[in-house]
């Protein structure tokens, strides 16, 4: 069972019975549910994960204090606190992760203030550019259990992928630093003779090249240590995962670096061809970088084209 399978089971049997018991009056106002840092939010943990942080628990979100008060709500974190200290063997914490409380009574606006800089989840142009994306994936993965107002389903649904235009600034300039750090700046460090240089190169050419695949899958990429794993489950260009990890886990000799060059150009020409399957590209080459202006280009909202083309990078 892993951590949200256990996070659930914990509500249905210890927090929904307590909520209906002692809190009827105020059930339609609260959400509940497990969502946000921890890789049990995403489906992830496993052996390893449960040396820290790793209990079972939920969250329960309360609206603003005007409908929900401190009284009652200190009222409820008292509750929750007296829940069984132990679950299908498996002890709950006391303490606080670092980082800030994962489970328990919670701010609705707080959470998503935290999170994403907005306390009703409602993003700028500038917000949507600037939030780091494993925040946003933070916002939206796991899962609600109940949810009285609708509210909290509302936000999270708001949040649960990029506008498109700002999907096509992240994607453009994704898309150059493809071109720079692997098609160009790869060989040019060997030619060289700089192969720790080439090692950066090829590095930030999977970093790039992971950040646009999740982008093409219109899905939020999680934090660095999870990339793999979810990249590994995308309906799209997950095999190009393999190839990222040899790029970056092999070394740079002479009998290697000709073939981590033709794998750059293949993971590109797969890009490339799903830019062009999603309509997102006009160039008609195997140049990233063309790529990259082309899409840009395709933006329909005058100001966020016209920002610098890794404005969103």
């Amino acid at each position: 069972m892993n951590g949200l399978e256990l996070a659930e089971r914990f509500y249905e049997e210890c927090v929904k019975p307590m909520l209906s018991e002692q809190f009827s009056d105020l059930l339609p106002q609260l959400a509940v549910g497990l969502f946000g840092s921890g890789s049990e939010c995403y489906g992830f943990d496993d052996a390893v994960s449960t040396d820290h942080d790793f209990e079972p628990g939920v969250c329960i979100l309360l609206p603003d204090e005007e409908t929900v008060d401190r009284q009652r709500a200190f009222r409820l974190e008292r509750a929750y606190d007296k829940l069984p200290k132990e679950f299908l063997g498996v002890r709950r914490s006391m303490v606080a992760p670092v980082g800030g409380a994962r489970h328990g009574v919670l701010r609705t606006a707080e959470v998503f203030a935290d999170k994403v800089g907005a306390p009703d989840g409602v993003l700028t142009v500038r917000q949507w550019l600037t939030v780091p994306e494993h925040a946003l994936s933070e916002a939206t993965n796991g899962k609600l259990f109940f949810d009285g107002r609708g509210e909290v389903t509302r936000i999270r649904e708001g949040l649960s992928r990029y506008p498109e235009d700002i999907r096509k600034k992240k994607l453009a300039g994704h898309l150059l630093l493809m071109a720079q750090a692997g098609q160009y700046n790869y060989r040019r460090c060997l030619k060289h003779g700089e192969t720790g240089a080439a090692q950066l190169a090829a590095a930030e050419f999977v970093k790039h090249t992971m950040s646009a695949v999740f982008l093409l899958n219109n899905v939020y990429e999680p934090y660095y240590k999870w990339s793999f794993r979810a990249m590994r489950a995308l309906p799209k260009l997950s095999l190009l995962a393999e190839t990222a990890e040899y790029l970056i886990t092999t070394d740079n000799g002479p009998e290697i670096a000709e073939t981590k060059y033709d794998m750059i150009e293949d993971a590109a020409a797969d890009v490339i061809d799903e830019l062009m399957h999603q309509g997102l590209t006009r160039a008609i080459c195997g140049d990233l970088e063309k790529h990259a202006y082309s899409v840009n280009d395709a933006i329909a909202d005058g100001e966020i084209r016209n920002l610098h083309v890794l404005a969103a990078v």
